[in-house]
């Protein structure tokens, strides 16, 4: 599998069969290397409300005939705007064709800011994904605190590569999002949500030398960079 960091939250994940995108926030990210229009997708995922995290999604998903999959509230609200989209909630799986979602806790905020207005729209609870594709344990945590509940999720799965945000000021930062780690003892961690704005400036080398102690792969990567498990 490919996996492609776009920046802040953003992950395409490339299966055999299928492209499946997370949290694509591209247009105003300051850090990002392509357009949204670049993107073409099977699956759009998203987090949480937060415009930050929902981003180009509607537009990528529309043009593309993708998937939304969200929360169950930011899914309805993804259908009024015209997209294909699958309601979920937290604690809850199903299977899709390029394999099994699970919507886990996050703690954090949900609510979209309707462009043009002064408006805020309840998006319901956040959450991360556990995502089960070929034969791969994906977590991407979205948007959270530190949490106890982190312990269960690296309890119960065997995480390949984790996604964490590192930020600060609205997530974990890097103290926390270490300890984290060693909670879900996944096999590699990409720490995320950080460097795209000045209120969330960190040191990812650091943080990656730092997972050692857990003897963890930690893997910082420049938006645009490719891995492949």
């Amino acid at each position: 599998m490919k996996i492609t960091f776009l920046g802040h939250s953003c992950v395409l994940l490339e299966s055999e069969k299928h492209k499946i995108l997370i949290d694509p926030f591209i247009t105003g990210n300051p850090v990002a290397t392509l357009s949204a229009d670049e993107l073409k997708v099977d699956y759009v995922l998203l987090t949480h409300g937060h415009g930050d995290h929902v981003g180009d999604a509607f537009d990528i998903a529309k043009r593309s005939d993708a998937l939304i999959i969200a929360p169950n509230e930011l899914a309805v609200y993804a259908g009024w705007q015209g997209c294909r989209a699958h309601p979920m909630h937290i604690g809850g799986a199903r299977m899709f064709d390029f394999g099994r979602v699970k919507l886990t806790p996050a703690l954090h905020g949900s609510g979209y800011e309707v462009p043009g207005k002064q408006e805020i729209v309840y998006m319901g609870m956040p959450a991360g994904f556990l995502l089960n594709i070929e034969g791969l344990t994906i977590y991407h945590a979205g948007d959270t605190a530190l949490f106890s509940d982190l312990k269960l999720i690296g309890e119960m799965n065997a995480i390949d590569l984790a996604f964490l945000p590192i930020g600060d000021n609205f997530t974990m930062g890097p103290e926390d999002a270490l300890v984290a780690a060693g909670w879900l003892r996944p096999k590699r961690v990409v720490p995320v949500h950080y460097n795209t704005f000045p209120l969330v400036e960190q040191d990812g080398h650091a943080f990656v030398r730092a997972l050692s102690s857990h003897k963890i792969e930690g893997i910082a990567m420049e938006p645009g960079d490719s891995i492949t498990l």
